[in-house]
C-alpha cells in the first residue's frame, strides 16, 4: 500500500512541475535542462514539432518566449472599468502560445488534436510550428524569418497579409524581441550541443 502512496506522490510531483514556467526563460539549454523528464521533455517535444513543421526549434521557442515567457496559464491583462474596476480582457489569448479560442479551435480541428491543450506545452509548441507553418503556405514567410512569422502570428494572417502591424510599434517592437530571442537561442543551442 505505501508502494502505492510513493508512486501518486512522485507523479503529483512530476506533474507540479509541468504546471510553472522554467525559471531561466532567456537560456534554451537551461529550459530544456528544467524540463527534461520522461513524461515532460520540452526538448523532446520541440524537435518532434520541428521535424513536422520544418520550423526552427529556437523560433518556436522564441515566438513563446515573446507571447508567455513560458507561463502555462499566461492572460492578457484586464481592461479597468472606470479607471480601476478590473474588466474583460482583451481577447481570449491563453496558455504559453497565448493562442485565441477560434484559432485554437481550428488548430484542433485541422490537426485532428482534440484533447490539446493551451497549458500543456507539448500542445503550445506544436500549435505554433503548425501556425508558422500557415504562415508560410499564406503569406509566403520563410520559416526561418523569425521577425515576420512574428508579426503574421501576431497581426493573423489576414492582417499581416493586409500590414495592419505597420503603424503598431508595440508589434513591431515584440517581433524584434522575437526574431533577437530566436538568435540567441540559436546560439544556445549549438553550444550547449542541443541543435
Amino acid at each position: 500500500m505505501r508502494g502505492v502512496f510513493a508512486v501518486v506522490f512522485l507523479m503529483l510531483l512530476v506533474l507540479a512541475g509541468c504546471a510553472t514556467a522554467p525559471s531561466q526563460v532567456t537560456n534554451a539549454c537551461a529550459i530544456f535542462e528544467q524540463r527534461n523528464g520522461i513524461f515532460n521533455n520540452w526538448r523532446r517535444d520541440a524537435k518532434a514539432a520541428e521535424r513536422e513543421f520544418g520550423v526552427p526549434v529556437p523560433v518556436m521557442m522564441a515566438t513563446i518566449y515573446t507571447e508567455s515567457a513560458f507561463r502555462p496559464y499566461a492572460r492578457p491583462p484586464r481592461t479597468k472599468l472606470l479607471g480601476f474596476i478590473p474588466w474583460t480582457r482583451q481577447s481570449t489569448a491563453y496558455g504559453y502560445a497565448q493562442a485565441l479560442d477560434g484559432t485554437w479551435e481550428v488548430y484542433k480541428r485541422e490537426t485532428g488534436r482534440w484533447s490539446a491543450s493551451r497549458t500543456d506545452f507539448t500542445d503550445a509548441i506544436h500549435f505554433v510550428g503548425w501556425y508558422h507553418a500557415k504562415s508560410r503556405r499564406e503569406n509566403g514567410i520563410a520559416l526561418n524569418d523569425p521577425y515576420n512569422l512574428y508579426l503574421a502570428y501576431y497581426s493573423g494572417h489576414g492582417g499581416y497579409a493586409k500590414g495592419s502591424w505597420r503603424n503598431n510599434s508595440a508589434v513591431q517592437k515584440a517581433a524584434r524581441r522575437s526574431a533577437n530571442m530566436a538568435l540567441r537561442y540559436e546560439a544556445q543551442l549549438q553550444q550547449c550541443g542541443y541543435r
